[in-house]
């Protein structure tokens, strides 16, 4: 069995912004696997879709806590499947990769990302898997970072984001 966890921030406000790439990639592996819909778990705190890609089973999970609290969800998801850090990966935004970029690392620091930070400290360890996904545009300065993570993309960013999406879909069925 393998977790896949979403990073982003639940509500109809929060939807297609920077800090909802997370969200937006599990989805995506939703729809291009035809996993079953999201139903809202409140023992995980998550919406959840639980189904095969190949012959793995796979947990798709959009914690329903905002950003700074995901460690909850992800920490009981890991305990109610009785699984390992072996078996999960996280996807997150990135503001410090450029958008169109992804990178998959282990055992990375935060690096300011409060999602992360509280996945951390729930679960005791930063020795799991990360897709981050690059939101940083080419030509723009960011000043105030929350302000930026909030922002929707612009149409153009919502074409390179797409492809993205995409490449994130033949990753995850590599970690699978």
């Amino acid at each position: 069995m393998k977790i896949i966890v979403g990073l982003g921030n639940p509500g109809i406000n929060y939807e297609k912004t920077r800090h909802n790439v997370g969200f937006m990639a599990i989805d995506r592996i939703q729809s291009a696997f035809d996993l079953p819909n999201f139903s809202v778990n409140k023992k995980l705190h998550a919406a959840v879709s639980k189904g095969k890609i190949g012959r793995t089973i796979v947990v798709l999970l959009k914690p329903e806590t905002f950003m700074n609290d995901s460690g909850v969800s992800v920490a009981a998801a890991l305990s109610f499947f009785k699984t390992t850090i072996d078996n999960l990966i996280v996807i997150h935004d990135d503001k410090d990769i450029v958008l169109g970029e992804t990178r998959v690392q282990v055992g990375r620091g935060d690096a300011g990302h409060n999602g992360v930070k509280s996945i951390i400290e729930k679960i005791g360890t930063k020795d799991f898997r990360r897709l981050r996904i690059g939101i940083e545009p080419e030509d723009e300065i960011i000043l105030d970072t929350a302000d930026f993570v909030l922002r929707r993309f612009s149409s153009d960013e919502t074409k390179k984001l797409n492809k993205v999406l995409d490449n994130v879909t033949v990753e995850i069925k590599e970690f699978v």
